[in-house]
């Protein structure tokens, strides 16, 4: 095993659309528990046991940040480890600044770092945890590994890797240097490619040195890496976060790190990897991957079919019943249903489009909203009023705060409430309630050991959620 310390460094930007209605613009799919009680997210770090390596460092989106700090915290993984991009600016600037950070923190040495997608699923973890062992020894020399995935279909979703000479002068650890990266194939094409064994699926995972990443993108594309370094000089801690210098980030050209180092560096190489690995683009993948009945259905949550066949079935609240269908997706959740035929789901886009376009909002956000300190529910709403379901998590609270249009009714349904309204406390048990009037300074905190339940009834000429005045908050958002 290496005797260089490994930083896994774990990609969790993106808002994908093709998994909707699940995957939203503010809830994508890493975060999503697809298979099993882990996130993609969660399970991506857990894969890593058995792997000696530190905590992982995390990119996402400024929009994303509690979420992710929030899914760490539940794998006690988090420690003041996830970097936020302002913007979206592709893997080439988010892996130098991963690559600056650990730098930074390891300044005597040059780290390894071993750079995941949150959002992939591998059947064969054992598998994944051997190619990485085999990466270890090139990385080390100062070689970019990149992990090519054994094909078993022509997949033209997929960008391709082409193979050249056997890396000489080590027997246990099998890699190849890289011939070519080759963009998404047409079906013809990807048959040949799979047919000659030379060819592999691009992976987006790789494993390099740090201050080596660092060397060929200030090589080939200096400006990428000035931007990076600047982004870097005056990063800002924020809680479990580090924020980068927005304006500084913004000016960073957009750009894969295929493109920016990997298809021009002299030492790329890649390692074969055959691990059941999947990017989940589409809800066909995902049934794929999936546990099917007899018939061929993979079912979720409350679901009852009939003479139905090779179907994928999706309940996240209440029942959803099937009769006399084949190769049909059909995903219910609180607010959106989704019926497709399996073999046109790539289409989902579309739908999406339309969504935005038509300026409505169930491309953007769930029905259930995740914060820091738990979560709301909008129940229902009308002209005037709106209800929800909130959830505080113990010891957690809202931040102080008041709003210039609505006033607010809240009711305990389970739980211990700590209400300051004014200069004026309250606590609140189950079936009570406190009304907070319009523009009265206001605060929510659960001082319990059990989640608090309250049901808020909002009612006003304005409800939408930026109708707030925050003067204190213990997450930062003052």
């Amino acid at each position: 095993m290496s005797q260089t310390q490994l930083y896994p460094v774990v990609m969790a930007g993106g808002s994908g659309s093709r998994l909707w209605p699940l995957s939203r613009v503010l809830y994508p799919k890493q975060f999503l528990c697809l298979k099993g009680d882990l996130s993609m997210l969660q399970t991506t770090v857990c894969r890593l046991e058995g792997v000696e390596c530190e905590s992982p460092v995390v990119i996402c989106n400024e929009q994303h940040r509690f979420i992710v700090a929030e899914q760490l915290r539940e794998l006690n993984k988090l420690t003041e480890n996830i970097i936020l991009e302002p913007a979206g600016r592709n893997t080439a600037p988010a892996i130098a600044l991963a690559a600056m950070a650990v730098k930074r923190h390891n300044p005597q040495t040059d780290p390894l770092m071993l750079v995941l997608a949150a959002d992939h699923v591998i059947q064969d973890e054992e598998a994944f945890r051997s190619s990485v062992r085999q990466a270890l020894p090139w990385a080390e020399e100062g070689k970019l590994v990149t992990f090519g995935i054994v094909p078993d279909l022509p997949e033209t979703g997929y960008g391709y890797i082409r193979r050249g000479e056997l890396c000489e002068g080590r027997e246990d650890a099998v890699a190849f240097n890289v011939a070519q990266f080759v963009e998404k194939p047409n079906v013809e094409t990807a048959q040949a490619y799979v047919a000659s064994g030379e060819y592999y699926w691009n992976s987006g995972m790789f494993l390099f040195r740090a201050g080596r990443y660092l060397e060929e993108l200030q090589k080939f594309r200096p400006d990428i890496y000035a931007a990076c370094e600047q982004a870097m000089s005056a990063t800002d801690p924020d809680l479990d976060f580090i924020r980068v210098n927005e304006e500084a980030f913004l000016a960073c050209p957009d750009e894969s790190i295929d493109y920016a180092v990997m298809e021009k560096t002299a030492d790329a190489v890649v390692v074969p990897m055959d691990a059941g690995w999947s990017d989940v683009g589409s809800w066909s993948s995902l049934w794929e991957i999936s546990a099917h009945t007899p018939e061929g259905n993979v079912h979720h949550g409350d679901v009852i079919t009939h003479e139905t066949e090779n179907s994928f079935v999706y309940a996240e609240s209440g029942l959803v019943t099937t009769v006399g269908v084949k190769d049909l997706v059909v995903v219910q959740t609180k607010d959106a249903v989704l019926i497709a035929d399996r073999n046109h789901v790539q289409d989902v886009k579309k739908v999406v489009e339309q969504i935005k376009a038509d300026g409505r909002h169930e491309h953007h956000i769930h029905r259930e909203v995740y914060r820091p300190w738990g979560k709301y529910d909008s129940i229902d709403a009308g002209d005037r009023y709106q209800v929800k379901r909130i959830t505080v998590k113990p010891g957690e609270g809202l931040s102080v705060q008041m709003h210039h249009h609505r006033a607010e009714h809240w009711v305990v349904v389970a739980g211990t409430a700590k209400v300051t309204i004014n200069d004026e406390v309250k606590l609140l048990g189950e079936n009570e309630s406190v009304y907070i009037p319009l523009g009265a300074r206001h605060c929510l905190e659960n001082p319990g050991k059990i989640p608090l339940d309250l049901i808020e009834v909002r009612s006003g000429s304005y409800l939408e959620e930026d109708d707030v005045v925050r003067f204190e908050d213990r997450y930062g958002r003052v």
